[in-house]
């Protein structure tokens, strides 16, 4: 996933987001992906807008896209409420709601979540996974890193199971499920890391 965001160099292979190279233009990369983490941090002295509109002129976006970007983002998450809350005084939900934003306010069309509940609790957990399918059906192309089957089963058009840095399956849930000969995804799973 860090390679994909350009945060670290391959050491070997080729890997391209949106029809660029992650080695020879990251810049390229990262203008065309959104990253969201568990561990993403929010600035507690900014408030949820001032913060996704520092974003926004990071990514290089006018004062006009910015905006309109701003007001379709805060509505489509639902933020609208707590726009002036400083990051300080926000709920974990919030604060991955804010994370999100920030993630998108470019419009960029590969998203990139890795392990996005991790550490939530379930109301929160419920929303995220809301808002990454509201997303989905925007279009975006996400990329979902989960350890929990139940987000991949209602999130993923397609899945790669990879462990120790290589995929030990691929394909649609349907498909991985007959080649493997298990319903159960979790058992899948572990049929094939184990």
């Amino acid at each position: 996933m860090r390679i994909l965001c350009t945060v670290l160099h391959p050491t070997s292979g080729t890997a391209t987001v949106a029809g660029h190279d992650v080695a020879a233009e990251p810049g390229l990369v990262r203008q065309n992906i959104g990253f969201l983490s568990a561990s993403t941090a929010i600035y507690d002295r900014m408030s949820a807008w001032e913060m996704v509109e520092y974003f926004g002129r990071l990514y290089g976006l006018d004062s006009e896209r910015l905006s309109q970007r701003m007001e379709f983002v805060f509505t489509t998450l639902q933020m609208n409420d707590f726009r002036d809350l400083l990051g300080a005084k926000m709920s974990t939900g919030m604060r991955q709601k804010v994370s999100i934003a920030r993630a998108i306010v470019h419009d960029p069309p590969v998203l990139i979540f890795d392990e996005p509940t991790a550490g939530l609790d379930v109301l929160v957990a419920r929303a995220v996974l809301e808002n990454i399918a509201r997303l989905r059906e925007l279009g975006k192309c996400i990329l979902f890193s989960t350890h929990i089957m139940r987000e991949v089963e209602k999130l993923c058009d397609r899945v790669a199971i990879v462990a120790r840095g290589k995929i030990r399956a691929c394909g649609t849930l349907a498909e991985l499920r007959a080649q493997h000969r298990q319903d159960d995804l979790e058992e899948l799973f572990f049929s094939l890391v184990a």
